[in-house]
């Protein structure tokens, strides 16, 4: 079985890739590079045994894409993971989010369409539910209004698709992700943002390891126990098999309708100074970090009701938080150390 896996060098990307080639699967990476580097195609290849076809182009270029599709008109499915991701840089470049998330996926979309493609499994996010009413947040909670256009990209997105199956033979999976940290076990891939990292934990192991001075805080006056924003972290290998359980549904088509979701999380909220306690437990590293004002876009607390994704799917997160940190800890000492 062959499938395309879009923003296949990237975080959450090379991680399933490792997945579907130890499932068996031919894996076709699609990525242009702007987060991520070449050589994780290496370590892929160094972790399985297999170097997976690698393209580097953006999807947004519309001929491009067209003519990716004609080369491999075989495709059994594709995960799509390319998009910009940051919900802090999408409040100051919206728009540079919403043409490259949506006009990306709208092109897909086309292909799919003109070479009778007929899955894709779609990178979606717990942002699309704003701040819930009710917690821990399940599938059937209402969408509402999104706090950042990142998260409006997600909603739009799923919109998107919802319509194009409607006039196609296209069927979706949305896997909504909670926040996933950590890495792989041989410490080859994990997570290596370019430039300042946005998300919490990259930047804990770069302030950790002495590249960034000092780790900011966003806020301590949420109605939380600490006072600090709490999310449901995901260790990524375990996100990363959710992937292959949902393409390998599609294409043994057991799937309920043309349109699933299915939320991606542990079920548990964690504060971020719960993180970085666990962090400096594992580590047995002390933390330089700084309580600083709110981050415009962030939600202040959000969790799975994972309880559908473990009775449908079959899945279930199994890493504790520590295991997570500890992993995350791994990769960046290894890395640095490599480079």
């Amino acid at each position: 079985m062959k499938i395309l896996v879009t923003g296949g060098t990237g975080y959450i990307g090379s991680h399933t890739v490792v997945e579907l080639q130890q499932q068996g699967f031919e894996v076709i990476i699609v990525d242009n590079l702007s987060n991520s580097q070449a050589g994780v195609v290496d370590a892929i290849a160094q972790i399985t045994g297999i170097r997976p076809v690698f393209e580097k182009f953006d999807l947004v270029d519309r001929e491009m894409t067209a003519d990716f599709f004609r080369r491999h008109n075989d495709l059994n499915g594709i995960i799509h993971f390319a998009a910009y991701k940051a919900v802090g840089e999408s409040v100051d470049k919206p728009l540079m989010y919403y043409r490259n998330n949506l006009v990306s996926l709208m092109n897909i979309l086309e292909g799919m369409i003109a070479n009778n493609i007929p899955n894709l499994v779609f990178s979606s996010s717990c942002t699309v539910y704003g701040q819930p009413d009710e917690l821990p947040v399940a599938e059937t909670a209402p969408i509402k209004k999104a706090e950042s256009p990142y998260g409006n990209t997600k909603q739009i997105s799923e919109e998107v698709l919802q319509d194009t199956i409607k006039s196609s033979k296209i069927n979706v999976i949305a896997l909504r992700y909670f926040n996933p940290i950590g890495a792989h076990d041989s410490a080859l891939i994990g997570e290596l943002p370019l430039g300042v990292p946005n998300n919490l934990v990259p930047f804990i192991t770069q302030t950790a390891i002495g590249i960034r001075q000092q780790l900011s805080v966003f806020g301590e006056d949420y109605n939380t126990p600490d006072g600090t924003a709490i999310r449901d972290y995901i260790h990524v290998v375990d996100l990363a098999k959710a992937h292959v359980i949902a393409v390998s549904r599609m294409i043994n088509k057991k799937m309920k309708q043309p349109f699933e979701v299915f939320n991606l999380g542990t079920g548990n909220g964690n504060s971020v100074l719960e993180v970085i306690n666990s962090f400096e437990r594992v580590s047995a590293t002390k933390l330089n970090y700084k309580i600083v004002g709110r981050r415009a876009g962030d939600v202040e607390k959000v969790w799975a009701n994972a309880d559908f994704s473990n009775k449908e799917l079959g899945w279930k997160a199994e890493k504790s938080l520590d295991e997570m940190t500890a992993s995350a800890w791994k990769w960046e000492k290894a890395y640095r150390s490599r480079s």
